[in-house]
């Protein structure tokens, strides 16, 4: 009785706690001709306490404590309005906004009012606890974009990013591959890939590969910074991208949304979600599941993605929040093809007993105090429990399937991390400065059982028909690093940055090689610095000249200390690959009706991994894993969107055109690596000084056109990628497994429209390939190959969606 006595006492308390009367903040914003403006946001300075007006331009603040607030209202557009307003306990509060128009940009978003240009923006110069100033970087608005975001179409979705290479072999959506300056797609393994400022890899500092990508109908905007991240976020070459869900509606207590796809190949997706604030509650969750047959023969995906996230303000000052994030995939692999093959019929497969499977799980934790309108701290704790398993035959395309066993590979990741961020304003010497400074931690480990001998069906299986895995490692990598970054405000129009970073990195793998071979246990570890500084300055109050340079590094991965066979030897002073990136651009508006970025780039990749022959003291040939060379990419990049209706007639009741251009030449070559081949025993060495560097084409043009009217918009978009080279030798003629040749130049053209109707509702449809031309981007050496790994060819799609 007592203890139900206490229940009660504390359940009454907590109640009273959560729902006791506290003040609000209601009104309305309107623009100068007394018309609601939607999606202004209220901010109360010094607090972690915002909201949005809705569609009648209203908004509420509820849960407030009795004090002081300073109000500031902000629009795209719309020059920034602030109010005063003194709160006592269950007050309610009526303040009215009215804003005027500004014409420029305003230093929160920097983007100005445009009518036709939809294309990619530019980041702050500071927000969510980084800076951002002098990089070279992108904001990809996904509502700006007409595109099959049901199938995460990663050729349309970065078509104006210039310099994007996308490996098109995975038409599922499941998997991303993007890359940038001349480095490898390979599942985007040279970018820090991130959502919402966490990681959702398996290990960036050891195994770095994106098997998990969020559904594109959930992203509200995908943040890529080039190589000038490194500070800020560490490896890799090719910087940071993070993906950004929707946050929770903080203008209404209940958003719904459905998006509804069918299309070729038996695609099927249903996408849902739902999202609001109550109070200092905000909420948000959705679901999404797609399937299909794919392009090819023996292709099949089948996804379901989930995600909750809840925040809550617990005082003015502090707001906590979780979100969590689930995916299971059932995906089989169509296998690669050889070049003779391809010709004849891209469509057709040789392995029908292919699949594969990545559940991930990703938890995390987050937290956020204001001390005051200059400072603030953030929290986040992240984890992951996810695998990676396949199973198939793995042996050259060349090599009939004769429907016996096939092998299975399984790889489970564990891992956790946690990362404290600081951002401060500040004077000293008389200049206005801005801090950004952090410490992170982050643990991870990799269980990896290979070569199993599995069944001999033909679904997806992952059980062993007998025995046990004949390889059984372990890895384990602990990395701890602190960073500061500082912008010193030389004067209104000049800024200067500067950091450093500070890496700590502790890598043991240990276990089973083979049935015959263990490996004793192997810790190495390191710690070293990382420098960068840069400068902005402005030409205009919309455009400016940027610069950067920074320091880089990728870690030796765990592929690097696994001996492809037990006569390998790997170097005991095997280092980190390490290097710089280099920017000088110009970027910025005119008016409303031209937005552009041009920049000369240069990355230096310094200590390249590979392996090379020697001998030892009996004159026995072993291959040895070591530090070879350097690689250099240079070129320019260039973004170019403009209206010419807006800017010819300002204003057109028979809608908008905008043109974008997204231009890349890259001279990727290396400069020194070392190579060796034996010939009658008889070592012989050679250097790939002046080969292009593989999967590194020199051109990535892109093109396109939208058409604008009220509720409709439609987009044709054109890429032509150049040709390039399968491996480091810049081998023309392909072997008979098609793993090494030429990756020859393409085009492809696609278009994409939607149609907004009755304020709820929504039609899109588009068509990919346009043209269904033949082409392919990736000759893979292992799996999901090996061999020529077709893109799809001509696919269409129609979606229907509500939103209330």
């Amino acid at each position: 009785m007592k203890l139900r006595f206490t229940f009660l006492s504390l359940l009454l308390l907590l109640t009273t706690i959560v729902f006791a009367q506290k003040a609000s903040l209601s009104g309305k914003v309107v623009d100068s001709n007394e018309q609601a403006i939607v999606g202004a946001n209220i901010f109360l300075k010094g607090t972690v306490r915002v909201a949005q007006t809705n569609h009648k331009g209203e908004y509420i603040i509820k849960g407030l404590e009795k004090g002081t607030y300073t109000i500031m209202v902000s629009f795209i557009g719309m020059q920034n309005k602030t109010s005063e307003v003194n709160l006592s306990d269950n007050q309610n509060s009526t303040i009215n906004f009215k804003l005027d128009d500004d014409g420029i940009s305003l230093n929160e978003v920097e983007v100005s009012t445009r009518k036709g240009i939809k294309g990619n923006e530019t980041l702050p110069d500071v927000t969510d606890f980084r800076i951002n100033a002098a990089k070279k970087n992108e904001l990809i608005k996904l509502d700006n974009i007409n595109a099959n975001l049901a199938m995460n179409n990663s050729r349309q979705i970065f078509g104006r990013t210039p310099g994007i290479s996308v490996w098109e072999n995975d038409g599922s959506g499941i998997q991303l591959g993007v890359a940038s300056r001349g480095l490898s797609p390979n599942r985007s393994w040279e970018f820090n890939v991130r959502m919402d400022g966490y990681d959702i890899t398996p290990d960036p500092m050891g195994y770095p590969e994106a098997y998990y990508t969020p559904p594109m109908e959930v992203v509200d905007r995908i943040e890529i910074i080039r190589g000038a991240s490194s500070l800020q976020y560490g490896p890799q070459f090719g910087g940071l991208m993070n993906f950004v869900l929707r946050k929770p509606d903080i203008s209404t207590r209940l958003t719904f949304e459905s998006q509804n796809t069918v299309g070729s190949n038996g695609l099927l997706s249903t996408f849902n979600y739902i999202g609001g604030t109550v109070g200092r509650l905000s909420y948000t969750a959705y679901y999404q599941k797609r399937r299909g047959d794919g392009w090819r023969d023996n292709g099949f995906f089948d996804t379901d993605h989930a995600h909750f996230e809840l925040s809550y303000a617990v005082s003015k000052k502090f707001k906590i929040g979780t979100e969590i994030t689930y995916m299971t995939t059932e995906s089989q692999q169509p296998g690669g093809l050889t070049d003779v093959q391809f010709n004849q019929d891209a469509r057709q497969s040789n392995r029908s007993r292919n699949w594969f499977s990545t559940p991930w799980l990703v938890p995390s934790l987050h937290a956020e105090y204001v001390f005051n309108e200059k400072t603030k701290l953030s929290w986040k704790a992240f984890g992951t429990i996810a695998e990676r398993n396949s199973v198939g035959i793995v042996s050259a395309i060349t090599t009939p399937d004769n429907l016996g066993t096939r092998q299975v590979d399984r790889d489970y990741y564990t891992t956790y991390g946690s990362e404290l961020r600081l951002l401060t304003a500040y004077k000293a010497l008389g200049l206005n400065n801005t801090l950004a400074a952090g410490v992170r931690y982050f643990n991870g480990h990799i269980d990896r059982k290979q070569q199993g001998v599995g069944t001999a069906g033909t679904d997806m299986d992952f059980n062993l028909s007998s025995g046990v895995y004949p390889r059984d490692l372990d890895f384990a990598n602990v990395n701890s690093a602190a960073f500061v970054e500082n912008i010193f405000h030389i004067t209104d129009k000049f800024l200067v940055t500067g950091g450093v970073r500070l890496e700590n990195i502790s890598s043991t793998i240990e276990g089973q090689f083979n049935v015959t071979t263990n490996l004793s246990p192997s810790t190495r570890k390191r710690n070293f610095l990382l420098f960068g500084a840069g400068a902005e300055y402005k030409i205009t109050p919309t455009t400016k000249f940027y610069s950067n340079i920074s320091q880089a590094y990728r870690p030796v991965l765990i592929s690097d200390l696994t001996p492809p066979a037990t006569t390998d030897v790997i170097d005991p002073n095997l280092q980190d690959a390490r290097g710089y990136n280099f920017d000088f651009g110009y970027r910025g508006q005119v008016s409303n009706f031209l937005n552009f970025d041009i920049d000369y780039f240069h990355l230096n990749y310094d200590d390249r991994i590979g392996t090379i022959t020697q001998s030892n003291a009996n004159s026995q040939n072993f291959q040895f894993r070591t530090n070879l060379g350097r690689s250099v990419s240079k070129g320019f990049e260039a973004y170019v969107e403009v209206d010419p209706v807006t800017a010819i007639f300002k204003s057109s009741k028979i809608g908008y055109v905008s043109l974008f251009t997204s231009l890349a030449y890259i001279d990727a070559t290396y400069q020194d690596f070392k190579t060796t081949s034996v010939n009658n025993g008889q070592i012989i060495e050679s250097n790939l000084a002046g080969k292009r560097v593989e999967n590194a084409p020199r051109s990535i043009n892109r093109f396109g056109a939208t058409y604008s009217l009220k509720g409709f918009s439609m987009t044709w978009q054109l890429s032509q990628i150049g040709k390039a080279y399968a491996d480091a030798s810049n081998t023309e003629a392909p072997n008979s497994a098609a793993t090494t040749g030429l990756i020859p130049a393409y085009s492809v053209q696609d278009l994409s429209a939607s149609y907004k109707f009755l304020k709820h509702y929504n039609i899109k449809a588009g068509v990919n390939n346009l043209t269904d031309e033949r082409y392919f981007t990736r000759r893979a050496g292992g799996y999901p190959g090996p061999g020529i790994m077709p893109a799809d060819g001509r696919i269409a799609y129609l979606s229907l969606g509500v939103k209330f």
